[in-house]
């Protein structure tokens, strides 16, 4: 199966030629080896450029040796004028061949400036799965170079001949694939499904990943403060990917050990990804000590071992990131910077509508301060719905272009009802379209507390839960089951197309409330189901009212 980039294509849905070029998506995914890599624009947002790749063009298809093959895509019906191929856009007509010729010529241009390791074989193609072709000769594009209704069968094969599958690998694909990384303005997005870590691409248009790269300081010290869904992740993946490129050594550490887990799957080479916990856990084995955490307070022995720790160049590095910056503790701070080169860059990435431990914030006198409020992964009315419980003193703005998916509430009595209204949820996603793998369920309380840890099965659903274990390489054991279920505090960081979010319980509707609440409900990308208490839901009602 080829690999293809964006990844997370599958569970969107779509009208039109933008549902056609998914189709497309899923015969080239199909039909092509994994020998080849398919970027797409399809479905992801791109305010200067349509629903396009790289102005006309659809599909980029690379293979093992760094060579490309170029398609665009027209559905529907096209013309044959005297000039060639036309598709027509809002009453006018748009000539198909000078398109595609410019785009490609473009691209070429920048795609040889950039490549120092050799300059790649660039070919184009059109595919018109609806139209037929009647004059070929005429259409001005090399009829060797169209694929219309008439041959779409025989797609994959036409590509396969352009561009070899046995061809050999060389370095040259490396920079030909940061080439289309960069065009696209894609970055890692650290997004689940099913709760396995996938790389999910996506374009943050004008986000915060390009222009947070652009400040310069120096010292160089950045904080930024920056909401759910504002990119603050993607920005430090892509940091780290910056650093291992430059030959720097970058550190990555977080609170949250799910998202450190994630994080550590994506992350390049030559990157080091840890908790807080963990990365005091390995310092403190590196001399030969070893903790023991079945003692009460070990974790604060690490903390004040690493208080008195003095680095040696085993322990340096170039490039310090901090997620998660509103969960970490002053003494923290003062640990890691330890850690950096006195010319290191140090990153400090925080919201505080996400920290739900109530910890102050940290002081970072002297760094500059980045701040965000757009969500470019939350749908326009659940962020409305969830503007309206924050209230305006935290204003967020909405960035994804999604929109109609309401906020699903169901209200419980007891626990018998709870675990049949969650069922009931469940059954409202599957029956909306998402598949069990796109589909998250959260508990607002803890692992320990909730009432679905013990559970193995919901319904007729097998449960996919963290057992609490870790294998051999440190990853986390998940029990076998299709239904994902995990709390709201270890999910951080992430996000799933339809979140049935459960459990939700609270007398008062306090900051605390409000924070786990905001956490959970910004991790949908596409649907929310709210699963809440009477005394919970009345609270919310009570509160909607007041903002009315």
């Amino acid at each position: 199966m080829a690999h293809i980039l964006p990844e997370g294509w599958q569970t969107l849905t779509a009208t039109g030629a933008i549902q056609r070029e998914i189709e497309t998506l899923a015969l080239l995914a199909e039909g092509l080896s994994d020998a080849y890599t398919v970027y797409h624009g399809v479905h992801w947002t791109r305010l200067n450029q349509g629903h396009a790749l790289v102005g006309e063009i659809d599909f980029a298809i690379v293979n093992a040796a760094g060579n490309l093959l170029l398609i665009e895509q027209k559905s529907g019906f096209l013309s044959e004028t005297a000039a060639g191929l036309a598709k027509q856009y809002n009453r006018q007509e748009k000539r198909v061949p000078a398109q595609m010729a410019r785009s490609v010529e473009a691209l070429r241009a920048r795609l040889h400036q950039y490549c120092t390791a050799g300059k790649p074989g660039l070919d184009s193609l059109l595919y018109c799965p609806d139209y037929q072709v009647k004059q070929p000769g005429t259409a001005g594009i090399d009829p060797s170079r169209i694929v219309d209704a008439g041959k779409r069968q025989h797609l994959v094969h036409i590509i396969r001949s352009l561009l070899p599958e046995d061809a050999p690998a060389a370095p040259l694909a490396a920079e030909v694939h940061r080439f289309l990384r960069n065009e696209l303005r894609l970055v890692a997005d650290v997004s689940t499904m099913t709760g396995q870590a996938r790389t999910l691409y996506t374009r943050l248009s004008g986000g915060l990943t390009e222009w947070a790269r652009r400040i310069e300081s120096a010292p160089f010290r950045l904080r930024v403060i920056g909401t759910a869904g504002s990119g603050k992740t993607q920005l430090a993946l892509t940091v780290l990917h910056d650093a291992v490129a430059a030959g720097r050594r970058p550190l990555y550490v977080c609170y949250n050990r799910p998202l450190a887990d994630h994080i550590a799957l994506i992350a390049p080479d030559g990157a080091t990804v840890a908790t807080y916990h963990q990365l005091c856990d390995r310092i403190l084995r590196s001399t030969g000590q070893v903790p023991d955490f079945t003692q009460p307070g070990a974790f604060i022995a690490l903390e004040n071992f690493m208080g008195g720790f003095q680095p040696n160049a085993d322990w340096l590095f170039d490039e310090l990131i901090i997620d998660e910056g509103q969960d970490f503790k002053p003494a923290w701070r003062d640990h890691l910077l330890r850690l950096l080169h006195a010319d290191g860059r140090a990153w400090w990435l925080e919201d505080p509508l996400q920290n739900l431990y109530a910890r102050p914030s940290v002081e970072l006198p002297g760094w500059v301060t980045l701040r965000t409020q757009t969500n470019y992964r939350t749908p326009r009315d659940i962020l409305g719905y969830l503007q309206r419980l924050v209230g305006s003193q935290h204003a967020i703005e909405a960035g994804s272009p999604l929109d109609g998916s309401d906020v699903e509430i169901l209200t419980y009595t007891g626990h018998a009802d709870l675990m049949d209204k969650t069922k009931t949820a469940i059954t409202r996603g599957l029956g909306a379209g998402f598949k069990k793998d796109a589909l998250a369920v959260l508990t607002y309380r803890g692992r320990e507390h909730s009432s679905f840890s013990p559970l193995d099965r919901l319904g007729p659903h097998a449960i996919k839960a963290f057992t609490g274990q870790y294998d051999l390489l440190g990853s986390p054991v998940y029990s076998d089951g299709e239904l994902f279920i995990d709390s709201v505090h270890r999910y951080k960081g992430q996000s799933a197309a339809c979140v049935i979010f459960t459990e939700i319980d609270f007398e008062t509707l306090d900051d605390a409330a409000l924070r786990k609440l905001f956490v959970g409900m910004t991790r949908a990308t596409m649907k929310l189901v709210l699963v809440v208490s009477e005394r919970a839901a009345g609270a919310l009602l009570a509160r909607l009212a007041s903002e009315t």
